[in-house]
Formats: structure tokens, C-alpha cells, sequence
């Protein structure tokens, strides 16, 4: 559902966008003294009438760089655009990505790859394949190639781990090719949750993780990896009055990106639920600013000025809420609206179409 910004900061979406964040907490920093030295001071404490420890240790930069950069590519597209003076102009754009599967499919910015004639992926190694487009799912800047000729040895999938996991202060990591310098690292935390970025079709893209990690042009694309190594997010947005890193950044989340890039890799083309209202800006409901007509919404008789408070059964208490809820069902789900209108609740059951394009 399309949503305004809420404050006119400039969003920058980043082609080639790449970086390593990671670290963050009092042990990481310590390791790093003002004088230059390197010694990490680790001390044994005893535990009681606590919580268990986490049955795994976070890793450090160096060990999530080594475990993971393999799976991290650069990516360079050919694209053909409008002249000015009439006619079609060449034009080159760079980005990154990271292995998928075994079967050679590459996940990546819909930005990136969007009108590409042809597309080349390079590895770590700097070995450089063709790569074909499997399928671009715009309203969520998501896209999915697949290297041809590639040998198995050369793919090293990432794991994809669980955004929702994520707290804010968290450590981690981005790996990718700002201004095409690639295997660049940068590392970071968890700025904030549940942020919402806009798409390049202005339908909002809920649950973006913000983060501090340096990520610049080139990086959009590229994994935002937690301190296991595992893939939280792919790198999509700045935001800066400059056009570069003002430690203000966005990732799309991996739960997000499971499930559009499994339906990429299986049909082409990703489906989702679509409720059709637009959502007021600077308000602290989910509050209807408008519903268009001929949608779910038209047709269960929402009007402007009702306010949803909740979404087959879930509560929902802002319009990020209420765009989170509704992009957790599929096309075709009926659910029941609960709003209320005039000071009363009214409930009704709609049947959710699919966003349209």
C-alpha cells in the first residue's frame, strides 16, 4: 500500500551497494586500543540465577569476512536508457549480490538489474561469468539472477538467517562493492527496527533494518550479515542530504527476501497481499487517507478517516503495522478488518488481491 515519507530527507537507492557491519559492545571495541595495540583482554565470569549463555559466541569481522566473502559477488549491467536528443544511449551500472543456491541463483537489488541487456557477475576470485535475470519483483526492489557456466566450485551459498531475530544494538556486517571496489567490509549495529522505505513503484517495503554500517553506491544488493554470519538483509537505501554515507542506512529484510526470491527462482515473478488504502503520514494510527477504488478495501465499503485497529485477529496500532500485517498474507486469503468509524468498531471480511504492478 503506498505510503508518503514522513520527512522529506533525501532516499538514496545504492547500485553496487556493499558493506561488512559488524561488532559493536564493549569487548569488540576494547580490542581496539587508542595506542594502537591489539591485545583483548578475555576474563572467565561465573554466571548464577541467570539466563543460559547463548550456545554460540558472536564472531569477529575477520571471521564472518573469511566464512562468507566467497558467497559475495559483483555485479555489472548493461543497460540501454532514453537519449535527450531522441533515440537510445549505452549505459553501464554496477551492484552487488550474493550466492543463493547451489543451482547458481544470485539474489540482488531489483535497482541494480532493472532493463539490463546483459548482466555479468564476478566472484571473489575474480573469475567473471554471464548471468541471466530470473525474475525482478519491483514493490520490493528484490531481484534474482543465475550465473551460467559457473562450476560448482565456485558457488559458496550464504545462510539465511531470521530478521525477526534482530534487536536494535545488534552487530553487523556488510560485505560488497562500494564505487566497484570490491570485498569491501564495513561493520556496525542494528540502528533501529521495523523501519518503513519506500519501493521504486511507492509501495512501502515494511520491517527495513536500519543500520550505522557504511554502505555507499555500489553496495545495493549486498548482504547484511548478523554475527553468526548468517544473511539479515540485503542492502537497498541510503539516507543523506549528500548522496553518500551519512551512517543512516537500510536493508530489506531476510524474511522478506526467503520468501520473494523463492517465488522468483520458482516462477519469475513474486505475488503479494494487497488491501488497497493509502495510509495517512505523521500519524500514530493506521489511520486511512484515501482507498482506491475497484480494491479489497473499495469494496468492503473502508472509507478515508477510518482507523484499522487490527487485521485477522492481530492488532495493529500504526500504518507500519498495519502494512507489516497485511504483507504476511498471500493473494486470495480472506481476513477480517476490524476499524473503527465515528467512535464505534465495525468488522468486516474482504478477500486480499494481489499488488498490482
Amino acid at each position: 500500500m503506498p505510503r508518503r515519507p514522513q520527512t522529506p530527507l533525501i532516499v538514496v537507492s545504492l547500485l553496487a551497494l556493499a558493506c561488512v557491519a559488524a561488532g559493536g559492545g564493549a569487548l569488540l571495541y576494547s580490542a581496539f586500543a587508542s595506542n594502537g595495540s591489539t591485545k583483548t583482554v578475555v576474563r572467565e565470569v561465573t554466571v548464577s540465577d541467570s539466563q543460559p549463555a547463548s550456545s554460540t559466541s558472536p564472531l569477529s569481522i575477520n571471521d564472518i569476512y573469511r566464512r562468507t566473502n566467497r558467497g559475495v559477488v559483483q555485479i555489472n549491467v548493461s543497460t540501454e536508457t532514453s537519449s535527450p536528443l531522441g533515440g537510445t544511449q549505452a549505459a553501464e551500472a554496477e551492484g552487488s549480490g550474493w550466492v543463493y543456491d547451489m543451482n547458481g541463483n544470485i539474489v540482488t537489488n531489483d535497482h541494480v538489474v532493472s532493463n539490463a541487456k546483459s548482466v555479468k557477475v564476478t566472484f571473489w576470485n575474480g573469475k567473471t561469468y554471464n548471468a541471466s535475470v530470473v525474475g525482478t519483483d519491483p514493490t520490493t526492489d528484490l531481484a534474482v539472477v543465475r550465473v551460467s557456466g559457473a562450476p560448482q566450485s565456485q558457488l559458496h551459498p550464504l545462510t539465511v538467517g531470521d530478521s525477526a531475530a534482530l534487536q536494535v544494538g545488534d552487530a553487523v556486517v556488510a560485505i560488497g562493492s562500494p564505487f566497484g571496489l570490491s570485498e569491501s567490509v564495513t561493520s556496525g549495529i542494528v540502528s533501529a527496527l521495523h523501519r518503513q522505505i519506500s519501493s521504486q513503484t511507492k509501495f512501502t517495503i515494511p520491517n527495513a533494518i536500519q543500520t550505522d554500517a557504511a554502505i555507499n553506491h555500489g553496495n545495493s544488493g549486498g548482504p547484511l550479515l548478523n554475527s553468526e554470519g548468517q544473511v539479515v538483509g540485503v542492502n537497498s537505501q541510503i539516507q543523506s542530504d549528500s548522496g553518500d554515507n551519512a551512517g543512516v542506512g537500510f536493508a530489506i529484510p531476510s524474511n522478506t527476501v526467503r520468501s520473494v526470491a523463492s517465488q522468483l527462482i520458482s516462477s519469475g515473478k513474486a505475488e503479494h497481499a494487497y488491501l488497497g488504502v493509502q495510509l495517512a503520514a505523521n500519524s500514530n494510527t493506521a489511520l486511512i487517507a484515501g482507498v482506491q477504488s475497484g480494491t479489497p478495501a473499495a469494496k468492503a465499503g473502508l472509507k478515508k478517516g477510518d482507523v484499522v485497529v487490527s487485521v485477522a485477529g492481530t492488532s495493529v496500532s500504526t500504518s507500519d503495522e498495519l502494512a507489516a500485517a497485511i504483507s504476511a498474507h498471500k493473494p486470495g486469503e480472506q481476513v477480517t478488518i476490524t476499524y473503527r468509524r465515528n467512535g464505534s468498531l465495525h468488522s468486516v471480511q474482504l478477500t486480499l488481491s494481489n499488488r498490482p504492478s
